[in-house]
């Protein structure tokens, strides 16, 4: 369910109702950022039906919005009343996304699917995905790919999900994402960008497809961005000893942590947790937050890249917030996690704060000399 409020909810002309009760409607509330609505259903609408009460709904929302997108949750999606009659015109989209359909990443996938995104081959630009409400990265994410877009010489066509509904209907053949987990589907994919790497071959496969992609700019980046990482990482590793880390948060983001801290400062990356996608290449795959607490304790790590959960678990440790919840700091600026902006900014929260933690009383490994 929430998933399917991130990502409808990016849609800023797109009126999104949770179906439900007060605390289906408090929840995704809290993440997306942007006003929402609710239905708020109580006992009386639940046992003798609810669709009196999404019609009153719907009508004080009609005026204001061209399209309404109601998300069915779990209790009316168990009643499974038809409310086929309310869909007007087309101004009102059904997306039945109850909690027990899956993760967050499924949600957003069954609204993506109702919204059933449509290309057209003659659409100038590229396509940009895996923007999601949810994240804390999203808009710095959105701007990043823009502007590494920019550089190119390429313009945006859409953006799944932060755009205009009428941009779904008009999308690029091609596709590029700022997050593989919550890949659209929508055109040809042309690859990731999230880390330098991926940026590269990314472009390398634009300037192959699209005519008039400039790859230089972007290339050039990547490998000033490359550099600056390694010389930073260099001199934190001529003071003090790489980190044992340990990592939570999505499959995606996660990977990439660990393979930017294993390159550039040869960490040790003691246990990494995925909240989806599938067990393996040292991730392991689990929702449970008492295996997540027993995989840092058992590791005892320096520094935790994740969400105040995990903070929590082991507060000594430095950490570096790369999911939500992150708890007790004020977030105001578009940080990237993805691009090359996105790996600079990584990197340098790790190295910032792996330095405070090695300079504080107590604390920190040993200091070379």
């Amino acid at each position: 369910m929430t998933g399917a409020v991130a990502c409808l909810s990016g849609f800023e002309d797109v009126a999104v109702v949770v179906h439900g009760s007060s605390g289906c409607y408090f929840y995704p509330a809290s993440l997306v950022g942007v006003p929402i609505h609710g239905t708020f259903l109580v006992e009386n609408e639940v046992i003798f039906g609810t669709e009196s009460r999404l019609a009153e709904v719907i009508r004080e929302l009609a005026a204001r919005y061209a399209r309404i997108a109601v998300v069915n949750t779990c209790v009316p999606a168990i009643m499974g009343e038809d409310m086929g009659d309310l869909a007007g015109d087309g101004q009102v989209l059904f997306v039945d996304s109850p909690g027990f359909l899956g993760d967050l990443e499924a949600g957003y996938r069954r609204a993506l699917d109702t919204i059933a995104p449509e290309v057209d081959p003659d659409a100038a630009g590229v396509n940009i995905d895996g923007i999601c409400r949810t994240d804390p990265f999203c808009r710095g994410n959105a701007l990043e790919a823009r502007r590494l877009l920019a550089l190119a010489g390429v313009d945006v066509a859409a953006t799944f999900c932060l755009d205009r509904y009428a941009a779904t209907r008009r999308a690029a053949p091609f596709t590029v994402g700022t997050n593989p987990d919550l890949a659209s589907g929508v055109g040809t994919a042309c690859g990731s960008l999230l880390g330098l790497d991926a940026v590269g071959e990314t472009f390398e496969r634009l300037g192959a497809v699209v005519d008039g992609v400039d790859t230089r700019p972007v290339m050039d980046e990547v490998a000033w961005a490359d550099a600056r990482i390694r010389k930073a990482c260099e001199k934190y590793l001529r003071r003090f000893d790489p980190p044992r880390v340990a990592i939570a948060g999505g499959h995606a983001y996660a990977a990439f942590a660990a393979d930017l801290l294993d390159r550039y400062l040869g960490a040790e990356i003691a246990c990494v947790a995925a909240r989806n996608g599938s067990s393996g290449d040292g991730i392991t795959r689990t929702t449970d937050f008492s295996v997540i607490r027993e995989m840092i304790l058992d590791v005892e790590p320096d520094l935790i890249l994740g969400s105040s959960y995990e903070q929590a678990i082991a507060p000594e440790a430095a950490f570096v917030g790369l999911t939500l919840p992150l708890r007790d700091r004020v977030a105001l600026s578009s940080h990237a996690v993805a691009g090359v902006e996105g790996a600079l900014r990584l990197m340098e929260e790790v190295l910032n704060a792996c330095i405070d933690w090695n300079r504080r009383p107590g604390g920190g490994s040993a200091v070379r000399f």
